[in-house]
């Protein structure tokens, strides 16, 4: 597929061009460095950002969210988002590959527990309490000196302290009690999910998801709408439709190489179905959209 949004990756925002798993910063050097990175862009890695200062907005794939101290937001590959911050803002950042933490664990989707990681703007964003604020401080505070000072086994513990802090983070959404418990439904929507992440241009309908999880498309349609409230063809279409929505936020691109990209026979085809979901045109939504940017 056409990429028609710059993907950032860590070895670009580092000063070492070897450095390709991890990145940690404190935010506002990490800002001054790269004042280019206000307009839309994803990332090809992980995501954390901690705010100790500062104010504005910050979006997730097009969900808006209002920054302030004591707010942490993670964001996982291939998401869009965008900043616009209002006077000094500081904090922390950590960028991190998929890789870099996961070579530690011995059980592979370990991650895939953490509700702030699994690509849902309205759980990647987390109002921390005042309690745990200087603990969670205390946590980057100790990462960033691993960072600036290199001892024996640092990469190691940089890995401890993200995983003490994702724990305590994952405590703060009252959370925890379920972790790593998940019953059938949920993995295997976490399943289809990660099936729909890998086809969705290709695969469009939920029978064809269906032979891959081994199931009938009956069974398939009903645990989606247990669990999400959504029926099967839904979770495929609102995946096609976050894509075109990122897509059309590139005005070099036109209509019909969108449509063309995610895999519909004409342009008219497309806009029909962007316009039954979001009720608007793609037209319509890339004209509100860079508009509200500009």
């Amino acid at each position: 597929m056409l990429q028609s949004i710059p993907t950032i990756d860590i070895c670009t925002l580092a000063d070492d061009i070897k450095q390709d798993e991890i990145l940690i910063s404190r935010f506002a050097p990490y800002l001054d460095a790269h004042k280019n990175l206000f307009f839309p862009h994803r990332h090809s890695f992980y995501h954390l950002v901690f705010f100790t200062d500062g104010g504005g907005s910050h979006t997730i794939d097009f969900e808006s969210f209002d920054v302030k101290p004591g707010q942490i937001y993670f964001m996982v590959p291939g998401q869009v988002h965008s900043w616009e911050f209002e006077g000094f803002v500081d904090g922390y950042i950590i960028n991190f590959s998929s890789s870099f933490i996961q070579s530690f664990l011995l059980r592979s989707g370990y991650f895939d527990n953490f509700n702030f990681l699994n690509g849902n703007p309205k759980d990647e964003v987390v109002d921390l309490p005042a309690e745990q604020l200087p603990e969670i401080i205390s946590l980057f505070e100790k990462i960033v000196a691993e960072v600036e000072k290199p001892a024996v086994l640092g990469s190691d513990m940089v890995k401890l302290l993200m995983l003490q802090m994702f724990i305590l983070i994952n405590r703060c959404q009252g959370k925890g009690d379920n972790f790593g418990k998940q019953g059938y439904n949920q993995t295997l929507i976490r399943n289809f999910q990660k099936l729909i992440e890998q086809h969705y241009v290709d695969v469009k309908l939920p029978k064809d998801y269906a032979e891959l999880l081994y199931i009938t498309p009956n069974h398939l349609n009903a645990v989606c709408k247990d669990v999400l409230g959504l029926s099967a063809g839904e979770v495929i279409r609102n995946r096609t439709l976050l894509e075109a929505k990122r897509l059309l936020t590139n005005p070099r691109l036109n209509i019909s190489e969108i449509a063309f990209n995610l895999n519909f026979s004409d342009n008219s085809y497309f806009t029909k179905f962007f316009k039954k979901i979001e009720g608007i045109t793609p037209e319509e939504f890339r004209k509100k959209t860079l508009n509200n940017k500009s």
